[in-house]
């Protein structure tokens, strides 16, 4: 089952960076800072799990209890429901973490500073995000934090995800098409449960010299998931991909959620990835240890890629390729690295740390 939706446009006037941001890219006739146009000479795209990016406003139907602030957790009905919670570490955040204002505006604050080291300061021109609770929360980052970015309205269309949590785009460019949420079926991978994790989003993009390239934001089952869920994601995903017309460029970039011991036992890029795709972080980022660390098995994995795959039939048109040496891992903002070299997840009560998942980032050009 798809979803298809138009980018949500909301009538915001930003704040802050956003007046300073209104003189240089102009301002539209809604009030919204107007996009920038992205250079025709290359395009960055980043893939980004921002860990849990929420309001802290109850959202219906969602288990979103945690990121409450302290006075909304004060009632019998929340202690009971937190108390079922299994895992200690969960629980004790749901019964008393204090997701306040100031912690929201935090962690809005020091996602944005990841995203604008990328670009001189103005950010990729392509973002693929990962656990964003709800286009309301992507709005106030896209508005307030990164208004000097010039991106448009946000893109991201509410999944089955049990904790809220979603895929999404922020970008300069225009879509040529409203986006999609592709749901993935998981009848006999593992799981009961039909749908059990987050959908596909696909959107396709209008490139500077009008050609176009479709994008899928991606945020596959987690490790503790049986191993045939993420073989059904990247199942579907493939069929996506196989779908679209032989001129057509595209990338998928995301949280894979495929461990490198994974990938070593099940061969799982060789079998899904490889084939199909273009492994970016395999030919372009020499010396990267990866974008996620594991403690307890002092293990090191690329959780989070970028898979590039050119059209097939190249065409008449301009052929869009990786720009080489042009992949990296972005882990050079404020709060993004732990003494000891490892990603620095967001901590409470202290606001330290940002997201214990590294961007990884390339650069795509006309050849």
């Amino acid at each position: 089952m798809n979803i298809t939706a138009s980018p949500l446009r909301l009538p915001l006037v930003a704040l802050g960076l956003a007046a300073l941001a209104a003189c240089k890219h102009g301002v539209s006739e809604d009030g919204a800072v107007a996009p920038d146009q992205a250079s025709a000479d290359s395009l960055t795209i980043m893939a980004f799990n921002v860990e849990n990016l929420f309001d802290n406003a109850d959202d219906p139907g969602k288990e979103d209890r945690t990121y409450l602030a302290r006075a909304d957790k004060q009632s019998a009905e929340h202690k009971a429901a937190c108390s079922k919670i299994e895992v200690d570490r969960w629980r004790e955040q749901c019964l008393h973490w204090d997701w306040s204002d100031a912690i929201v505006a935090k962690k809005l604050d020091v996602v944005a500073g990841v995203i604008l080291q990328v670009g001189n300061g103005r950010g990729p021109d392509i973002v693929a995000l990962q656990e964003v609770e709800n286009i309301g929360i992507l709005e106030r980052l896209r508005t307030e934090y990164l208004a000097v970015a010039g991106y448009r309205p946000g893109i991201l269309i509410e999944g089955d995800d049990l904790r809220g949590i979603d895929v999404a785009f922020l970008t300069r460019l225009e879509l040529a098409e409203p986006a999609t949420l592709h749901r993935i079926d998981f009848t006999g991978a593992g799981k009961d449960r039909a749908y059990d994790t987050r959908g596909i989003l696909e959107a396709t993009f209008v490139r500077p010299d009008g050609t176009l390239m479709t994008g899928y934001s991606v945020h596959f089952p987690a490790p503790f998931h049986p191993t045939e869920m993420r073989e059904a994601a990247y199942r579907a995903l493939n069929k996506l991909r196989a779908g679209l017309p032989p001129d057509r460029d595209a990338f998928a970039a995301g949280d894979f959620n495929t461990t490198s011991r994974e990938d070593r036992e099940e061969t799982m890029l060789g079998r899904f990835a490889r084939p199909s795709w273009t492994v970016t972080h395999e030919v372009g980022c020499a010396g990267c240890k990866g974008t996620s660390y594991y403690a307890p098995r002092d293990d090191w994995s690329f959780l989070d890629m970028i898979l590039w795959s050119p059209a097939a039939d190249r065409g008449e048109n301009t052929t869009w390729q990786l720009r080489a040496n042009s992949v990296r891992v972005a882990n050079a903002a404020h709060g993004q690295v732990r003494p000891n070299g490892t990603p620095w997840r967001f901590e409470m009560p202290s606001g330290a740390g940002v997201s214990d998942h590294w961007p990884v980032v390339v650069t795509i050009e006309p050849k």
